[in-house]
């Protein structure tokens, strides 16, 4: 009797997998872009012009995917995209201009979620969706708004390489913010994906739970 018992459970998992990468996957295809497109939009506006001269301005998904991050993407349900090319040395503000650059990708991720949320609730006032398509339409901005509330909170880990390291950056001297990429990013990555995969559920529940009821206080 187990045999069937762990075919069954395996093929269940299997399903599993391929619906939640049916929601994630196209999630991941937009938030990518528009994170990578924020902070070159931001530099660019900034007084440096490399993301733009790289043609990464854009939000087509395939200018940004990496492809061990496309790979990780598709196996672990976990990747991440091409940086976009940045040159401090072109900001007036070498540090106040990395760190306004790097807020720029974490806060569209915000914004997404919120806007995923927002949409959810005014989806919820048609009453003409059939069934199915209501269904996979929910469950896809409910992906959304949790992935993106994700990105948020992740990148703005004070971590290098992630974000939140160059808003740290503008306040530490140019001695330690140099040992602390040199010597600091790797151990501390390591215990940032230790402890994310712990935290990382809670944490991006919280942060939609706060966009939700910000979206509750819209009135229409």
């Amino acid at each position: 009797m187990r045999v069937p018992f762990q075919v069954n459970n395996a093929l269940n998992q299997l399903i599993y997998y391929l619906v939640s990468l049916l929601y994630t996957v196209p999630v991941l295809l937009i938030a990518f872009p528009v994170h990578e497109c924020a902070h070159g939009w931001v530099a660019y506006r900034l007084g440096d012009d490399t993301a733009k001269r790289a043609g990464r301005l854009t939000l087509n998904p395939f200018r940004h995917l990496d492809f061990w991050g496309t790979i990780c993407l598709v196996v672990a349900r976990f990747g991440w995209a091409k940086p976009v090319p940045i040159n401090p040395y072109n900001f007036r503000d070498r540090k106040a201009g990395m760190a306004i650059t790097a807020l720029a990708g974490p806060f569209s991720n915000l914004i997404m979620a919120f806007l995923s949320l927002l949409l959810l609730r005014l989806f919820a006032l048609l009453t003409s969706v059939p069934a199915v398509a209501a269904g996979i339409l929910t469950n896809l901005l409910l992906v959304s708004a949790e992935i993106n509330a994700g990105l948020f909170v992740f990148n703005l880990i004070p971590v290098p390489p992630l974000d939140g390291s160059r808003i740290l950056a503008i306040f530490l001297p140019d001695r330690v913010e140099e040992a602390f990429y040199r010597y600091g990013s790797l151990p501390a990555m390591l215990l940032v994906f230790l402890f994310w995969r712990y935290i990382s559920a809670p944490v991006n529940q919280m942060v939609t739970n706060v966009l939700g009821h910000m979206t509750s206080l819209l009135r229409f």
